[in-house]
């Protein structure tokens, strides 16, 4: 992929390899959807790109991103996560993960995360066909209710344009440009 490749993942290597290897690959493993949700709500008011070089930081310091383990924390390890320089330090986010990792051991045990949150495309991934970027939308009626059961369920950071975004990445909406050869392989995979 060179040429015809999304244009917004620019030429970082870091960004590109991303964009060939994970972004708008359908996922359903309930743990990734939840750390791509939880990583994507860190991102508010910042780019992606300032996600990704942090990603491997945030593994670490949220122990894998094992909801049953961050779902026990409490103040001690807001005032850790608050000084590690290698993560976003924004409290709110970081206290709404600790909510959002109880509220994802409740979904899960009732009906499954993963099944939950796909619902909201009926199973299986939305094709947009987009022709240009500026064809793509930054929220949709689906990431509208997704937002509003989530907030319902306890989560925080999960307004339309975050879940419209967090749609796009795992896979439930194939926002890849027709022109890009992602944007097969992501159909096939549906």
């Amino acid at each position: 992929m060179t040429e015809t490749r999304c244009p917004w993942c620019g030429t970082d290597p870091l960004y590109v390899s991303y964009h060939d290897t994970d972004w708008g690959r359908p996922e359903r493993d309930p743990r990734a959807l939840w750390e791509k949700l939880i990583l994507d709500g860190f991102q508010a008011g910042l780019s992606w790109i300032t996600i990704l070089r942090k990603r491997e930081n945030f593994r670490a310091a949220f122990h894998g991103f094992r909801p049953e383990v961050i779902a026990t924390w409490g103040e001690d390890e807001v005032a850790r996560l608050l000084a590690d320089p290698g993560i976003v330090r924004h409290r709110g986010k970081i206290e709404g993960t600790l909510r959002s990792a109880r509220a994802y051991l409740e979904i899960e045990a009732k009906e499954g995360f993963s099944l939950f949150l796909w619902s909201f495309v009926g199973g299986a991934p939305i094709q947009s066909n987009l022709a240009s970027m500026s064809d793509a939308l930054t929220e949709s009626p689906e990431s509208r209710a997704m937002s509003r059961a989530l907030k319902a369920r306890g989560f925080t950071f999960c307004g339309p344009t975050i879940t419209y975004a967090f749609m796009q990445a795992v896979g439930m909406v194939n926002d890849h440009l027709v022109t890009c050869p992602a944007h097969a392989e992501c159909a096939a995979m549906a």
